[in-house]
């Protein structure tokens, strides 16, 4: 005659237990925390990297501009001098076309200029950074010409 088999060695039925799945909740849930945040933040790290290369590419323009005209252009005439000759003092004697266009940021906004500069550069080339951001104050959103490695003469915010 044959023993029913003690209750431990009984065989489960399927499923998994609460504490199972509430373990692996939890396992799923620390991935997330970890994950997460850094998914969500590579967009506004591509846009800074997106900002930072367009101020190298118009400091590089600018810098073609000053050595083809011997000055950079005026405030007044603005980035837009590197897309179509400026017709305001002083006219540009040797002015070609340095950009196809003037670029906007990655937020949308244009970039502003500003000649002579006022961060140890000749000039500066900047954007106030996602929006809000200068609206609030908040200076370390604004990534420039003097901040962001395009010349290499000044790391900080001179």
């Amino acid at each position: 005659m044959q023993m029913p088999l003690p209750l431990p060695m009984r065989r489960r039925s399927g499923g998994f237990t609460l504490i199972e799945v509430m373990i692996v909740v939890v396992i799923l849930a620390i991935l997330a925390a970890i994950v997460v945040p850094r998914v969500m933040s590579a967009p506004e790290r591509a846009r800074v990297t997106r900002a930072k290369a367009d101020i190298q590419s118009i400091t590089s323009a600018l810098n073609l501009y000053k050595l083809d005209n011997y000055t950079y252009p005026t405030a007044q005439q603005g980035l837009e001098a590197l897309v179509k000759k400026p017709d305001t003092p002083p006219i540009p004697p040797n002015w070609h076309q340095y950009l196809s266009e003037v670029p906007v940021d990655p937020w949308g906004q244009p970039y502003k200029y500003l000649f002579p500069g006022t961060h140890n550069e000749p000039f500066d080339v900047w954007t106030n950074g996602p929006p809000g951001a200068a609206a609030a104050g908040d200076e370390s959103q604004v990534i420039g010409n003097w901040n962001d490695g395009a010349t290499g003469k000044d790391g900080g915010n001179g």
